[in-house]
């Protein structure tokens, strides 16, 4: 592979214009394919194999167009100190809120709470519904302004008006300037790390031209397979952060062969060789993480997993091609100043802050390996306590109108009116369906913990009902979700006294409920697919039994490590001020899954570049010690570097209104400091020094079985055709000689 990629790398560099131009052409193609393809369907939100999805299947096809598909706006509205809502003045004010939003063209219909006996018991509270023809992102400017203006009148009347639902929900945001400084801190980061602009901009540039590509292919294929607009976050977020580490590993190993006296071709084909190898293995264990995905079940995350997977695989065929073309047009400006100016390249000293901090690693790993290993399991210790749910608007700042209707509800209904429970009864097979639906209302109107029953509503062939059952405590207390587990289990004896009739249990609370059970049950079945299929490929990389295993186990501690501070932070509390979290609650469902998924591929990221390093010395000649001195002389200052980058731009997303982008950026940002720096930097050396020569054992048998790639270069250096030679002058781009 090795020899391969080094010729890739040459012809990349001397065909530069042509390869060039062959990503500008894919890059014009697919966006005229993304102008040109229809519009990208809605989200699904499917989750096949749970309760409430059966039985929102059923309530669809038992009652047609019961699936809310258009918009929503529940007007909260609040008398002031002393008053009753039903008071003659605040009962004007609100039939005339009512009227004015039952007038606009968009709106299907607007319900008075006078009408639909939505008072709280000491009428103080009370809300209308108002429910519109097209969904949320389809309503215009005017209906959305004519249904504030009629909340402003309210207002001024002296009512407290707060409006719920999706209609006016504010859209969150991924970061605002929190998000803009992250970057500029990365750009920050790779000029200090190069000492060159020219350097710095190339990964950037390289990284945004995959996901331009990426994200207009995802487009493009939007409506044949399926993919929603929100398909493409997971591969513009895993696309950026995987093409700028590629591009800077390939341009620090370009500036490393200059160093030894090549010319810019040869160290082109060398860098694409050597590093280029382990940026197609580490690409691949990225794309087995996300591939990975779809053993969960869930459609919408399977498609996310794989678009995120080929937006990675783009990133590794760009770094393998197109930074060695721009490095042919700009040869030396790649370079730092010092040796731009002086003539004189140096990379990698004999003697620097990563050989450095390997030294001191080997003098003392057994203590090295233990405070690692028990710094990160204290950090893991809150996992035991992990509560998943789907945060609502319970969860969103107190100056969004949503959380503040969300509060009034509570307060004026009771904490279970925002979460209640629906129940779907198929009484198609029961004598008497009306007697059947009267006795499981009866059956769960009397479990504890159910506060209220609404009346049943039938559908049109009378064989089907609905009706609603609000729980005393909140959507994500635990004790709702013991109720619904509860009024499950008690599911038999229900049935079976209504001789025939069945029921399910569904709503968003019950929803939320299955799917943070289904992501459970997924996690570990997920955590054995993708890390066996990474052990097995990195044997392969690596040709040692044990070095693979190590990887694993310390991807391990790092990500529950970083569990464990999400929890402590989002579900405890702990430091929550200083991030700007105001509600703490159970964790988002899919964050587990999304931390496991993305966290491996970086770390695994980390693993191959900086091990590989060490690997190749091993190969060439060095003892094992030495081995790891020469692979952190190498490699320790770019992983550094790759994760300021990554936690710069994840921590971005902290600056962020929504708690869950909250903690996504959080988590994602604390798991590549543990994995980076205490993982790589001080668990690997650690454990390596104590294997010794064991960490690269492989069985005779297993070796012959595996595939042989020649990751090191090992190869190359037996190539007479690549030693180090004097610049052509025929090259403008090699007209100056760089000497050591």
């Amino acid at each position: 592979m090795a020899t391969f990629l080094y010729r890739l790398g040459r012809t990349a560099f001397r065909r530069r214009w042509y390869v060039a131009l062959i990503w500008v052409a894919v890059l014009g193609a697919v966006g005229f394919g993304a102008v040109k393809a229809p519009a990208a369907p809605d989200a699904s939100n499917s989750m096949p194999g749970i309760e409430s999805q059966k039985a929102f299947d059923l309530m669809e096809q038992r009652f047609p167009g019961a699936k809310a598909d258009g918009a929503n706006a529940r007007i909260v509205f609040v008398a002031p100190d002393g008053q009753k809502i039903t008071a003659a003045g605040n009962k004007k004010a609100i039939d005339k809120l009512v009227d004015d939003a039952a007038d606009g063209s968009q709106v299907a219909g607007a319900v008075s709470p006078f009408q639909a006996k939505a008072i709280s018991k000491d009428a103080t509270t009370a809300y209308a519904t108002v429910t519109f023809k097209v969904k949320a992102d389809d309503l215009t400017d005017a209906s959305k302004n004519s249904l504030k203006d009629a909340i402003a009148q309210a207002k001024h009347a002296g009512l407290t008006v707060e409006a719920g639902g999706d209609a006016l929900a504010t859209q969150p945001a991924a970061g605002g300037a929190a998000e803009g400084i992250g970057i500029a801190i990365a750009a920050l980061v790779l000029l200090i790390t190069f000492g060159s602009m020219t350097a710095a901009g190339l990964p950037l540039l390289t990284a945004l031209i995959g996901v331009g590509v990426s994200m207009a292919a995802i487009m493009a294929l939007s409506s044949a397979f399926g993919l929603s607009s929100t398909t493409g976050t997971l591969a513009t977020m895993l696309g950026l952060a995987c093409g700028i580490d590629y591009a800077v590993f390939i341009v620090s190993r370009y500036r490393e062969e200059r160093a030894k006296g090549h010319t810019p071709q040869e160290a082109a084909g060398l860098a694409t060789g050597t590093a280029g190898s382990a940026v197609v293995f580490a690409g691949l264990t990225v794309v087995i993480a996300l591939a990975g995905l779809s053993v969960i079940g869930i459609p919408m995350l399977t498609k996310m997993g794989l678009a995120a997977a080929g937006a990675v695989m783009i990133g590794v065929f760009i770094a393998l091609t197109l930074v060695p073309a721009l490095l042919g047009f700009w040869p030396n400006a790649v370079l730092s100043r010092k040796a731009r100016k002086r003539g004189r390249i140096k990379e990698g000293g004999t003697n620097n802050g990563g050989s450095r901090w390997a030294r001191f690693v080997l003098r003392r790993p057994l203590p090295v390996l233990l405070l690692s290993v028990a710094g990160l399991g204290a950090l893991a210790v809150p996992v035991m306590d992990l509560q998943l749910g789907m945060p609502g608007d319970e969860a969103k700042p107190t100056s969004t109108t949503e959380r503040r209707a969300y509060d009034d509800l509570a307060k004026g209904f009771g904490p279970g009116f925002n979460g209640p429970l629906s129940i779907v009864v198929d009484a198609r097979a029961a004598a008497n369906p009306k007697a059947a639906v009267t006795t499981i209302e009866k059956k769960i109107k009397a479990t504890d913990g159910v506060v209220s029953v609404s009346p049943a509503r039938f559908n049109p062939a009378g064989d089907t009902a609905m009706f609603t059952a609000v729980p005393s405590t909140a959507p994500n207390d635990k004790k709702t979700q013991d109720l619904v587990k509860t009024i499950r289990n008690q599911r038999p004896a229900t049935e079976a006294s209504t001789h025939g009739a069945s029921f399910e249990v569904t709503g968003t609370t019950a929803l939320n409920i299955d799917m943070a059970q289904k992501t459970q049950n997924a996690l570990i079945p997920y955590l054995i697919v993708v890390v066996g299929l990474a052990i097995l490929l990195l044997m392969v990389v690596f040709r040692s039994v044990l070095v693979p295993v190590k990887a694993a186990a310390g991807f391990l501690l790092s990500v529950l490590a970083a569990l464990g501070s999400v929890v402590a932070v989002f579900q405890w509390g702990w430091l929550a001020s200083l991030l700007g979290v105001e509600t703490t609650g159970p964790i988002m469902s899919l964050m587990p899954i999304f931390l496991v998924g993305i966290v491996f591929g970086l770390a695994m990221d980390y693993e191959v570049f900086l091990v590989a390093r060490m690997r190749e010395a091993y190969v060439h000649g060095d003892n094992p010690r030495q081995a790891i001195e020469s692979g952190f002389r190498h490699s320790a200052r770019v992983v550094v570097a790759a994760a300021l980058i990554m936690m710069a731009v994840f921590s971005g997303f902290i600056g962020a209104s929504e708690s869950m982008i909250k903690m996504i950026g959080f988590g994602l940002a604390i798991a590549v400091l543990f994995d980076a720096f205490i993982v790589r930097m001080a668990f690997v050396p650690a454990v390596l020094a104590l294997l010794g020569k064991a960490a690269w054992w492989m069985p005779h048998w297993l070796d012959r079985i595996l595939p042989k790639v020649d990751v090191e270069g090992e190869a190359l250096t037996q190539q007479s055709t690549i030693p180090p030679a004097p610049p052509a002058h025929d090259d403008p781009a090699t007209r100056k000689p760089a000497r050591i």
